[in-house]
C-alpha cells in the first residue's frame, strides 16, 4: 500500500462551549492540517496521484474555514470546533471530492497548536 502526504493550513478563531477553562474564550489559531491518501495502484507515471492534486483539493475546503469565527459556520454551530471534530468534518469533505476506486483518503491530522494535534481515520 502507498501513502501520500500533504500538509496545508488555515487561519480561524473558535470557542469551546462548555469546556470550563480559558479556551471557552475566543482565541484564535493557525491551524496545520495534514492529509493522508492511500493506494495499492500506480498510475503510468509511477505515481499514486500528484501532490498538487491533493492539496488543491484540500485547500478548496480549507477555504471554508480560513479567517473564520468556527463557530458561526456549519457543521459547527451546533458542535464545538475541536480538533477532533475539525479533523472529521476535513476528512469527509475530502473523501467526497476525491474517493475512487482505487485512491482513498486515509485519514486527517488537524494541529491546534506545534505541540497539539488530533487525527481521524476510519481505520481501527
Amino acid at each position: 500500500m502507498f501513502e501520500l502526504m500533504i500538509t496545508s493550513g488555515f487561519s480561524a478563531a473558535h470557542q469551546l462551549k462548555e469546556y470550563g477553562g480559558k479556551c471557552e474564550a475566543l482565541h484564535g489559531h493557525n491551524w496545520k492540517v495534514e492529509v493522508y491518501v492511500k493506494s495499492s495502484v500506480l498510475d503510468k507515471t509511477g505515481m499514486v496521484m500528484d501532490f498538487a492534486e491533493i492539496k488543491k483539493a484540500a485547500n478548496l475546503i480549507l477555504a471554508e474555514l480560513d479567517h473564520k469565527n468556527l463557530n458561526e459556520i456549519q457543521p459547527f454551530r451546533d458542535k464545538n470546533p475541536t480538533a477532533e471534530n475539525i479533523s472529521l468534518w476535513v476528512f469527509n469533505q475530502l473523501c467526497g471530492k476525491m474517493n475512487s476506486d482505487n485512491i482513498k483518503v486515509s485519514k486527517v491530522r488537524v494541529w491546534e497548536t506545534e505541540t497539539s494535534c488530533a487525527s481521524y481515520s476510519e481505520e481501527s
